[in-house]
């Protein structure tokens, strides 16, 4: 009886969106995204009218040119030569308008904050930069085996990271031990959503958050009130 063949990780990296670009563009796209870092961390110390101001005031200028750069060829033409070769082949794709990634992350920051209460919007975008790079670069550089449509080795480093990030948080804001526990449950089921990005037809930048700062919110919610209370009033 013959074996069934197993798939080489170079082919199972080719099933990975972030497959269509270099590792070194990968890490340069990666440094980027990671001055992200700074909105949840910023967002700690301002009010949420504040944050919501500087995110709108971030975001729109971004869409707009985002969106007219598909009816303006020189536009295109700046933008490809400027961000080309870290830009994924769906961002490039002419036949469809889709965001980039980075008018994503505007936008889920945006949400996170008119959505959620600030603990959870903090803790649900923290999680988006440092796990998306952790599960985006160990996945390219050591996946082997494939989970759902990325590798369980990127994965695995999701998980890993966000419940460090979920540490963090937890340390600097002496919250319950409830929030840990719910927190982490909650990343938990957004790296299988980011892990079902490309069958869910989402961009993990906008599925991440909000399918983490949802549930860590529900969770949060069936807990009991003065336990609720603690943990939602943090940072307010």
């Amino acid at each position: 009886m013959q074996k069934n063949p197993q798939i080489p990780p170079t082919q199972i990296q080719q099933q990975m969106p972030s497959a269509d670009i270099s590792y070194r563009q990968e890490i340069f796209r990666k440094l980027i995204h990671l001055c992200s870092l700074s909105i949840p961390i910023i967002y700690a110390f301002i009010t949420r009218q504040t944050a919501i101001v500087i995110l709108a005031c971030l975001f729109l200028p971004v869409l707009a040119i985002d969106l007219a750069r598909h009816w303006i060829p020189p536009l295109e033409r700046l933008v490809r030569r400027i961000f080309g070769n870290m830009m994924r082949k769906h961002e490039l794709d002419e036949q469809r308008i889709l965001l980039n990634g980075a008018t994503y992350v505007l936008l889920s920051a945006l949400l996170c904050v008119l959505i959620f209460p600030k603990i959870v919007a903090i803790t649900a975008f923290a999680v988006l930069i440092v796990s998306d790079i952790s599960s985006a670069l160990i996945g390219r550089k050591f996946g082997k085996r494939k989970f759902l449509d990325k590798s369980l080795e990127g994965t695995t480093a999701f998980w890993i990271s966000s419940w460090l990030v979920v540490g963090v948080v937890w340390a600097l804001t002496q919250a319950p031990w409830q929030y840990a526990a719910t927190a982490m449950v909650a990343t938990f089921i957004g790296g299988i959503v980011e892990a079902a990005s490309i069958r869910l037809h989402m961009d993990d930048n906008f599925s991440i958050p909000l399918s983490t700062g949802i549930v860590l919110w529900g969770m949060i919610m069936a807990l009991g009130a003065s336990v609720q209370s603690s943990i939602l009033g943090l940072l307010v």
